[in-house]
This record gives structure tokens, C-alpha cells and sequence, in this order.
């Protein structure tokens, strides 16, 4: 009877502690994170390194290369953040701020809120798409990212004109397959780095360009 107190009183604090570890793990990716982006913006993945980016972070280069394996799999990191907000394989197709805009029944409200949404997610993750685009020309790993990057734009903006299409809302004449191919290019980083961060358009011109374009390119 007493093994038995000893056994039922242990298993609730093995189960608390691992929680708080799986927390205080949580908290030191977020934290690396937090850290490598900063870095990355400021002194470009190149000259970033693991040992620096794990001491402004208070933690050892082990943990930084435990949690992430690589400087790329923390530049992905990095990214997933930006763009998500976490570091789940949650898909960006399974977003609410990309389900929003297939739950339109309107063509026109459907682009618009896609603009809309776009934009605040652009403003978060300018800075980091820029560190990948450059980073894709001197490192393979890079490279692959923006790669993915590219054609997981593409595969969404795809599911978005799909959507539109089969409102009746595209324009006569114009295929899924070309429709797609454009709200990719008008959406794609490319367009949003070139317009915004090179040549200095401001996020509303450039939100009032992306709505007039899309809506007169892709719409009856």
C-alpha cells in the first residue's frame, strides 16, 4: 500500500516537470530565434554565425545546433516565425488569414482581402526574405529555402484563383493556369522586394497598385 501512496504521488510530477521542460525548451528556441534574426538582418546570413548568435542568447552553440541542426535550419526557423508566428508544420493554407479569403463568396471581396492580409504579413517578413534572397546566391541550403519559398507562393496563389474561378468571377478568356501565374508574380517576395524595399514604394502604394492590378488582370 505505501509503494502504491509513493507511485501515485511521483507520476503527477514527472508529468508537471516534463511540461515545464518542454516550456523552458519552447522558450530557449524562441529565444535563439529572436536573437538569429536580428542578427541576420543586421550583419546578413553570411556573417552571421552559430557562436555568435548562441551567446547573445545566453545559451551554449550545442543548444543552438541541438534545436536546429544547422544555420540554415535556424534561418528557416527564423522564417517560419515571420511568417506564421510559430515553428509548427501548420501549413500557411490552413492559416484563418487564408481562410478568410477562400470563405468570400465575392471575387472582388475575395482580392481585396487578400491584399489586406497581405500586406500585414509582408511588413513582418521583409526583412528576413531579404536575408534568404541574398543568402540563396552563396548557400545551398538558402537556396533550397527560397526555392520553397517561390513555389510555395505559387501552389497558394493557385488554390486562391481555383477559388475564383469557380465563382465566375475570372476574366473571360483568362485560364486558371495563367490567372495563377500572375497573382503570383503581383504577390510573389520578388515583387514586394523590388517595389517596396528597393525602390521605396510605400506599403499603401503599394497595397493600391496589388488591388488595382489584380482586380483589372485577373477579374471581369
Amino acid at each position: 500500500m505505501y509503494d502504491t501512496e509513493i507511485s501515485e504521488t511521483v507520476k503527477p510530477k514527472r508529468a508537471y516537470n516534463s511540461a515545464r521542460r518542454q516550456a523552458q525548451a519552447e522558450a530557449t528556441r524562441r529565444g535563439i530565434l529572436d536573437v538569429a534574426h536580428r542578427r541576420f538582418v543586421a550583419d546578413g546570413y553570411v556573417a552571421t554565425t552559430i557562436e555568435a548568435i548562441a551567446a547573445e542568447a545566453g545559451v551554449s552553440a550545442k543548444t543552438v545546433y541541438d534545436a536546429f541542426a544547422t544555420k540554415a535550419g535556424v534561418l528557416r526557423g527564423v522564417w517560419d516565425l515571420a511568417l506564421k508566428g510559430d515553428t509548427t508544420d501548420t501549413p500557411v493554407a490552413a492559416l484563418p488569414r487564408y481562410l478568410e479569403i477562400l470563405e468570400e463568396n465575392d471575387p472582388r471581396r475575395m482580392v481585396a482581402v487578400l491584399v489586406r492580409n497581405s500586406m500585414v504579413v509582408k511588413q513582418r517578413i521583409g526583412d528576413v526574405l531579404q536575408v534568404i534572397r541574398d543568402a540563396s546566391s552563396v548557400d545551398a541550403d538558402s537556396g533550397d529555402l527560397w526555392r520553397l519559398i517561390r513555389s510555395d507562393f505559387h501552389a497558394n496563389q493557385r488554390v486562391l484563383v481555383e477559388a475564383i474561378a469557380k465563382r465566375k468571377g475570372l476574366k473571360t478568356g483568362l485560364s486558371v493556369d495563367k490567372a495563377a501565374d500572375l497573382l503570383w508574380m503581383l504577390n510573389s517576395p520578388d515583387t514586394w522586394l523590388m517595389l517596396h524595399v528597393e525602390r521605396g514604394w510605400t506599403v499603401d502604394e503599394f497595397a493600391k497598385w496589388f488591388l488595382e492590378t489584380a482586380t483589372a488582370q485577373l477579374l471581369k
